[in-house]
């Protein structure tokens, strides 16, 4: 535990979790532990933890659900953040949706449309965040966040500002936005259309079906690698001859090229090794040089990103 980090603890007391093993909060289940971790439930526990930030300058990672997210096995040194309580939950007026950064996307989408809401169906297939997502601009089967985004409740840790962001000053793109690592997501209002509950469950059905069709299950945090203009990671990866690839702990999905799998009780650094090497391969076998959609955390090279 650093300097700082032992500060932030002893500001936030009984709030504060000391050397918390990060992996079983991911969906790879693999990684290091964070010096300390604190669980955000309330407005106060939010002020609290700004102000501690605020005040030690200790380094802060956002957790969420996990889903887009690998922390090196040496750890993470500072103060990791998870969202619960008020932050979890979903309020429905006509056809605006606030839903708190802890809420999952699936949860949303099977809310939204059993309230006869249509426009956030392909959310079933996310298995992340509301806060994360709008963080990456999340999306899938043709949608993603920025098409019915409103506005977003965003906490900067370091200072404390405390505001609701419209959308477009969000710089919403593919798989990205203004939304930096030190910025909470403390909920999210979107404007949804009117729709017909059983057509927009019936969707829900075809995009699970879907996925438990095309996408391995498992210790995966879903696509590994953005999509290149014009072509498909899996593709490449695919057609450069790396399904099945394996380094140690990890290997290319058979089933899906772009989803990495993680054994249990693996490595996450042999994870982050398979990425740097199938980035490798695919640039030389195929021409194109593949970007990490996942946050890496703790690796060699600052965010760790190969």
């Amino acid at each position: 535990m650093t300097d700082k980090s032992d500060a932030a603890a002893r500001l936030l007391g009984d709030r504060a979790h000391r050397d918390v093993p990060l992996g079983p909060l991911t969906t790879y289940r693999v990684g290091g532990h964070a010096a300390v971790l604190v669980e955000l439930n309330t407005d106060d526990d939010v002020r609290a933890v700004a102000l501690a930030v605020g005040e030690t300058g200790v380094p802060v990672l956002m957790v969420g659900r996990g889903s887009n997210l690998l922390v090196a096995d040496s750890g993470f040194p500072g103060l990791a953040v998870t969202l619960g309580g008020v932050f979890a939950e979903l309020e429905l007026a006509a056809t605006r949706v606030r839903a708190g950064g802890a809420m999952s996307l699936p949860v949303l989408a099977r809310r939204t449309a059993a309230a006869g809401l249509t426009g956030l169906e392909w959310a079933v297939g996310v298995p992340g965040s509301v806060g994360g997502a709008v963080r990456m601009n999340a999306g899938g089967h043709g949608s993603d966040v920025s098409g019915t985004l409103v506005s977003a409740r965003i906490v900067d840790l370091t200072t404390g500002d405390d505001g609701e962001v419209t959308s477009d000053r969000l710089a919403l793109g593919y798989r990205r936005s203004a939304v930096r690592s030190h910025d909470l997501v403390l909920h999210a209002t979107f404007r949804l259309d009117t729709g017909d509950r059983a057509t927009s469950e019936a969707q829900i059905a075809e995009i699970v079906r879907w996925r438990r069709e095309n996408q391995p299950g498992g210790s995966n945090a879903g696509s590994v690698f953005t999509n290149p203009p014009g072509d498909s990671a899996g593709r490449l990866i695919d057609a450069a001859g790396l399904k099945g690839h394996r380094v140690g702990s990890a290997h290319v999905s058979p089933k899906h090229a772009n989803f990495f799998q993680a054994d249990e009780g693996g490595s996450a650094d042999d994870v982050v090794t398979l990425i740097e090497e199938v980035q490798r391969l695919v640039e030389e076998r195929m021409g194109v040089r593949l970007e990490p959609e996942l946050r890496l955390v703790g690796f060699q090279g600052g965010d760790g990103r190969p």
